[in-house]
């Protein structure tokens, strides 16, 4: 039975696709496999962030092509607006360019249509509980992307480059945790977790968070693991940015 506190737990997913088939169906498999609840809906690009105020959903996944509209130009819309709710972009594009694009402007995952359904479902609450995800045949490309040209090269050295604290707050980004999350298992504020982030963005010449994981994975050495992140006390603040 669902009583009010499970509800009040639930994660609350906007639908942005410009197919209602996909997001009748994406819907139904939701709520149905995953106890996720879809507040909100919409294939027209003018109706996102109106719909973002109202029903401020705790994720919102999104398609990169809506007919006119263009989803990576909706999704930098609703950052200039200050909405900061996670995205994980849907799409049937399999691009380096576009997976690319969706990493800078800052998307939690890069999903492909063509998954398997319950992949698609089981990727989705990981991202809602915080977790970077991307499909693995675009996990793939981005590995080549990353050790292609200079993004190997040059940026390896730039790890020398950060504080110890910045590797920590570093170590817990590659595991996908939120500002407050980070704040509470290092014992320092949430400000200055976000400060700390913006100078490891800068230091290693990175856009997105989603880089940052990558990055750190890559260039992380036998010698110097990744410890494990403190994990959040309920879901609420597993779902904060």
């Amino acid at each position: 039975m669902t009583t009010p506190a499970t509800k009040a737990m639930q994660t609350r997913v906007m639908l942005v696709d410009d197919h209602a088939m996909c997001r009748s169906g994406l819907a139904e498999l939701l709520q149905n496999r995953s106890g996720m609840v879809v507040v909100a809906a919409t294939g027209k690009g003018a109706r996102v962030i109106p719909l973002l105020r109202e029903f401020q959903p705790d994720l919102m996944i999104l398609d990169l092509r809506l007919g006119p509209d263009n989803g990576l130009s909706i999704l930098r819309a609703v950052r200039t607006d200050g909405i900061e709710v996670p995205v994980v972009v849907l799409t049937m594009s399999n691009s380096e360019e576009d997976l690319s694009a969706a990493l800078r402007a800052g998307v939690r995952g890069y999903l492909l249509k063509d998954m398997d359904p319950d992949d698609v479902i089981e990727s989705i609450g990981r991202a809602a509980r915080g977790e970077l995800v991307v499909a693995p045949t675009m996990a793939l490309k981005l590995a080549q992307m990353w050790q292609s040209g200079q993004k190997g090269s040059v940026k390896r050295d730039l790890m020398d480059t950060l504080t110890e604290r910045e590797r920590q707050v570093l170590d817990h980004v590659v595991r996908g945790m939120s500002n407050k999350v980070i704040a509470r298992a290092l014992d320092i504020s949430h400000n200055t977790v976000k400060l700390h982030v913006r100078h490891i963005m800068a230091k290693l010449d990175l856009s997105s968070r989603v880089e940052a994981a990558v990055f750190a994975f890559q260039h992380r050495t036998s010698s110097n693991p990744l410890p494990k992140a403190a994990e959040p006390e309920n879901t609420s603040e597993r779902r904060s940015n």
